[in-house]
């Protein structure tokens, strides 16, 4: 190709499936994750930038002689940079504890970064960003789990009646697990009639925001509060 305004079908194909192969590599990463935005999602993005690209390089060369037009191969490229992130500010998502879909929201643009470099023919560096995001999302994601994080949270909630010391033994049981209690909100309603003449009869939600070293057992947790006098419902998230 020595008219740099001219591409012929055979490069096209290229690109285009070359931007297939890499967002896919990316999106297969996080489909086996289970992320919001999985294969599918990233080789839309990735082809879509590819082929705008394409557009923006080689889409208008009929006005390129035009006295009176001034060709720019970027401008639309960088419009694909900045509405990617209405794509990626769908995948983030506020739990209550915890803010999640960053690193998936980072993966989308960079995919469309990569996209982009592929439809401008930047192979050798749409290749090597490739695999350098893969390997950040794959063996990272290891490390940072095993050796970085220093602790694990959770957000407890629990139902019982506030006249067998519900508030005292929650509290004694996560001392005992050495779980840190974070946060935590008491409400506190009144039942109507005792069960125990000459007692108060109520009912406390204790919602508890819980960090510990060890990851915890939602099923054994949930099992042994349960076990508790006074407690008639847990919730782990």
């Amino acid at each position: 190709m020595t008219n740099p305004w001219m591409i012929d079908n055979t490069h096209i194909l290229l690109r285009l499936v070359c931007a297939v192969l890499l967002g896919g590599l990316i999106g297969w990463e996080r489909e086996r994750s289970s992320h919001a935005a999985g294969l599918r999602t990233h080789i839309l993005v990735s082809v879509g930038s590819a082929l705008i690209m394409l557009l923006s390089m080689y889409g208008f060369v009929a006005f390129v002689k035009e006295p009176s037009v001034r060709v720019d191969p970027a401008r639309l490229a960088t419009a694909v940079i900045s509405g990617i992130g209405f794509l990626g500010a769908g995948t983030i998502l506020f739990t209550g504890k915890s803010i999640t879909g960053l690193t998936t929201a980072a993966s989308l643009w960079v995919v469309a970064a990569i996209g982009l470099a592929v439809g401008a023919g930047f192979y050798f560096a749409a290749i090597l960003t490739t695999l350098f995001v893969f390997l950040t999302l794959l063996l990272l994601n290891v490390v940072e789990q095993r050796y970085i994080r220093g602790h694990h949270t959770h957000v407890v909630t629990v139902r019982g009646r506030t006249g067998s010391g519900l508030l005292e033994k929650v509290s004694g049981f996560m001392k005992e697990r050495e779980v840190r209690i974070r946060k935590m909100e008491v409400h506190v309603k009144d039942e109507g009639t005792p069960s125990v003449p000459g007692q108060t009869s109520s009912a406390a939600e204790i919602t508890m925001h819980l960090t510990s070293e060890k990851q915890m057992d939602p099923a054994e947790m949930t099992h042994q509060l349960l076990r508790m006098e006074g407690v008639y419902s847990v919730a782990i998230e």
